[in-house]
């Protein structure tokens, strides 16, 4: 095969027919539906996508740099849009790497697309793109403002920021830069979403406005659709609209489903800010072609004057236990705030290492009445978080703390014992490393390319 993988989808589309993108998964690695992916794959679709991860699953995968997603299932995942890519020669593009799409996350996922290819007996040029960022480039970002907090979290100091892992989420052209490398499939790091789906349709000259609002919904695949699912779906764009259709016949795009799709984690309904621009959506309109599909015009794109990528990062806090536990006494229904505080008072006294407590009680006046009042809990759920520098001083902590919970003695206890029910035993669970996300972040850049580097590699 001559000429890099976008040469050779040029040559052999017929340019009066969509450009047709398939996005196979909303998050890889947790199950691709075979039956719609097969049927998409055999619509032959001019590119193939899907997004591998966020941070919704929390600070921990970005810390620790691990998935959140099986082994097994996401080398599964991976082989299935892996050959149908290659059967198809278009381009495999993925983003997030690995969940967090840090360098052990995208490692990993590297390291089962060469397995794959070895094994399938595929070759074909390998793009990868890191995202990490050092952290002094955030420390001096900070020095001169450059740094803007999205939401309310803490104003990170420069030892919090040197003790995390950081990345920076990269946009359409990190994509763009690895396809005019002449990669034929594409793994990147921390991206958005969008990046994945609108850079083809950008390299072939379709409005940026149109490819990035196509690439807005279908990132998520049928999750557009009436019942929302995980299906494959199908984006045909012109250079005036685009046509969403799912894969899963059952599975409608109307356009309320569609339209309500495009607010999905955004504040605003009129825009959606990216690195490279602002996709403009107030004069976006939603049309049914069928019962099946819906066609989408009008949303326009508006270059940035200033670049800014979001950076998130995650430090680890220490090492995590958590007691579990459950009562239906009344009056330790009633009192269990002050009962939680007297004992970790108690606990602290007779175990003085270091450590944090966070009791969380579950179940009080957590059923909606029709009135609109709530009623009185009959029996709640309570969870006390350990974190501390071992997992043997997070342990212990709550063997103290459970056993002056259960005989801890309160105005109005009838029982000295039997006042607390463990659904376990032992209630005490290790529960792994705890992180706080440090940095959730804008970033002010000069040159965002300069930030995520592209490797070739031959397999």
């Amino acid at each position: 095969m001559s000429g890099t993988i976008i040469q050779r989808l040029k040559a052999r589309r017929d340019p009066s027919r969509p450009l047709v993108g398939m996005s196979a998964s909303g998050q890889l690695g947790y199950g691709v539906i075979e039956a719609a992916f097969e049927t998409g794959i055999s619509r032959g679709p001019d590119f193939l996508g899907a997004d591998m991860g966020s941070v919704d699953p929390g600070p921990y995968y970005l810390g620790a740099g691990k998935m959140a997603t099986g082994a097994e299932r996401t080398k599964k995942d991976l082989r299935m849009l892996l050959t149908g890519a290659r059967k198809l020669d278009i381009p495999l593009l993925l983003g997030t790497a690995g969940t967090g799409g840090a360098s052990p996350h995208l490692d990993a996922t590297l390291d089962f697309i060469r397995e794959i290819a070895r094994e399938e007996g595929l070759h074909f040029k390998l793009a990868s793109i890191r995202s990490d960022i050092d952290p002094e480039h955030v420390i001096a970002a900070k020095r001169t403002a450059g740094l803007t907090p999205l939401g309310r979290i803490p104003e990170p100091s420069d030892d919090d920021i040197r003790a995390s892992r950081i990345v920076g989420q990269m946009g359409t052209s990190g994509f763009v830069r690895a396809l005019e490398m002449g990669a034929d499939v594409v793994i990147a790091g921390r991206a958005c979403d969008t990046g994945i789906f609108a850079a083809v349709p950008q390299m072939l000259g379709y409005p940026m406005g149109l490819a990035l609002h196509m690439a807005k919904i279908i990132e998520c695949c049928s999750l557009c659709c009436l019942p929302g699912g995980r299906d494959s779906i199908l984006g045909h764009l012109t250079h005036n609209d685009f046509v969403l259709e799912s894969m899963n016949p059952n599975r409608h795009a109307t356009p309320l489903s569609v339209a309500a799709h495009v607010l999905y984690e955004q504040d605003d309904p009129f825009s959606v800010s990216e690195p490279e621009g602002k996709l403009l959506l107030k004069d976006a309109q939603y049309e049914a072609v069928d019962e099946h599909r819906t066609r989408c015009f009008g949303a326009r794109y508006e270059e940035a004057t200033k670049f800014r990528i979001k950076i998130e990062a995650a430090q680890r806090l220490g090492a995590r236990a958590v007691m579990l536990a459950g009562s239906s006494d009344p009056v330790v229904i009633e009192k269990i705030d002050t009962i939680l505080k007297e004992v970790e008072a108690v606990t602290r006294s007779l175990y003085p290492r270091e450590f944090q407590l966070f009791p969380r009680v579950y179940g009080r006046r957590g059923v909606p009445l029709f009135d609109g009042g709530m009623r009185e809990a009959e029996e709640i759920f309570i969870m006390v978080e350990c974190v501390a520098e071992s997992p043997e001083i997070a342990r212990n902590a709550l063997l103290s703390f459970k056993q002056y919970c259960l005989h801890h003695g309160f105005a109005g206890r009838l029982s000295t014992g039997g006042n607390l029910a463990f659904p376990i035993t032992p209630p005490e669970l290790d529960a792994g490393e705890a992180y706080r996300f440090s940095l959730y972040h804008l970033m002010d850049t000069a040159n965002p390319d300069e930030l995520f580097p592209v490797t070739i590699e031959n397999i």
